[in-house]
């Protein structure tokens, strides 16, 4: 049974910096395709990042540059690192993961997904 557990979401001010996880467990990480999406309630599900099985990354454009996904793969888990955060940032943050060959940055394209953890910058 696949399952995600996220962490590391919380309140900051905005021009600072927050870092996320991911455990993941329930099968072999280094298949699939991972990532990272938020949602701000009334609002359509928005990919953020993502970390192929070779280590290759796509990011939004609203985060690129101030945000770096990155993988563990001796401990299953998934992070994003989240720098100069803007009160645009706010949301719940998703991980999310795929066994797929190609990664999308949508999210119809996976199917686990964590609970969510939460991020407001004011």
């Amino acid at each position: 049974h696949v399952q995600l557990v996220e962490s590391g979401g919380g309140s900051v001010q905005a021009g600072g910096s927050l870092r996320l996880s991911c455990e993941a467990s329930g099968y072999t990480w280094r298949f699939y395709c991972t990532a990272w999406f938020r949602q701000v309630v009334g609002k359509e599900r928005e990919g953020v990042a993502l970390i192929g099985s070779d280590g290759s990354t796509q990011y939004a454009d609203s985060v690129r540059g101030r945000f770096t996904i990155s993988k563990d793969n001796a401990k299953n888990t998934l992070y994003l690192q989240m720098t100069r955060l803007e009160p645009e940032d706010t949301g719940m943050y998703y991980c999310a993961a795929v066994r797929t060959v190609g990664c999308a940055l949508a999210h119809w394209a996976y199917n686990y997904w964590g609970q969510g953890t939460q991020v407001t910058v004011s």
